[in-house]
């Protein structure tokens, strides 16, 4: 089965910086995707930014030239550099992989999540 694991969350003040960090394991035929997506209280989960493998990214308007989402080249883990964080931003930053666990087989697959804090 393949496992995705977040780390790097926090509380941060606004205006400061965060760095999220994921890792992707186990059965792993062919990474397409990575990417954060995150959940307020109350709200739906949106996509935050996300990379594919020919090394795409795509953001969400609210965090366009804030956050910046990269990938190590094996594309099993994802990144998530976060500079001028607001109040807004406070959230549980989930990780996903949009990836074949085998040559048959595809979907979404979720990390846990990762706190992020920001107060004003």
């Amino acid at each position: 089965q393949l496992q995705v694991v977040e780390s790097g969350g926090g509380p941060v003040q606004a205006g400061g910086s965060l760095r999220l960090s994921c890792a992707a394991s186990g059965s792993i035929f062919k990474m397409l995707a990575m990417g954060w997506y995150r959940q307020a209280p109350g709200k739906e989960r949106e996509l935050v930014a996300r990379i594919t493998s020919g090394g795409s990214t795509e953001y969400a308007d609210s965090v366009k030239g804030r956050f910046t989402v990269s990938g190590d080249n094996a594309m099993n883990k994802v990144y998530l550099q976060m500079n001028r964080l607001r109040p807004e931003d406070t959230a549980v930053y989930y990780c996903n992989a949009y990836a074949y666990s085998d040559p048959s087989q595809w979907g979404d697959f979720w990390g846990r999540g990762t706190q992020v804090t920001v107060s004003s």
